[in-house]
């Protein structure tokens, strides 16, 4: 399979999920593919994090993540691969895991998960998914 080196970007942001903090596109759609930024447990009306443990902020990151799978008509059984940043790796990762079942159903996505200092938050997830 050859990739064109010059393939169209879309670029794109959601209006129902927080602003990106930074330089950062929620989404970026090439060769049939979304790639989704970091997205953590931000409410979307008020901009603050919610819940002050794993399990209330891995559901609000899947609920924001759901929005950009959405402007594209997309859902979670087209995730091919998720990355995950858990603050506590060895405290939380069970729970997490058990969110993740919530949400994505088998076969499952290939997925990475890994420990992080992350910025006042216990959980931050990005995605690549299939158009």
């Amino acid at each position: 399979m050859v990739l064109e080196t010059n393939a169209p970007l879309e670029h794109f942001t959601v209006r129902e999920i927080s602003k990106p903090s930074g330089s950062y596109s929620h989404g970026v759609v090439v060769h049939g593919f979304l790639f989704t930024c970091g997205v953590g447990p931000l409410d979307p009306l008020t901009g603050l994090i919610v819940g002050e443990e794993i399990t209330a902020q891995t559901r609000q990151v899947f609920e924001n993540l759901s929005q950009i799978l959405k402007a594209k008509n997309v859902d979670f059984s087209r995730v091919v691969k998720l990355t995950a940043y858990l603050q506590n790796l060895t405290e939380d990762f069970t729970a997490y895991d058990s969110v993740c079942r919530e949400f994505l159903l088998t076969p499952y996505p290939a997925r990475t998960t890994t420990g992080a200092s992350l910025p006042n938050i216990l959980v931050e997830i990005d995605c690549i998914v299939a158009l």
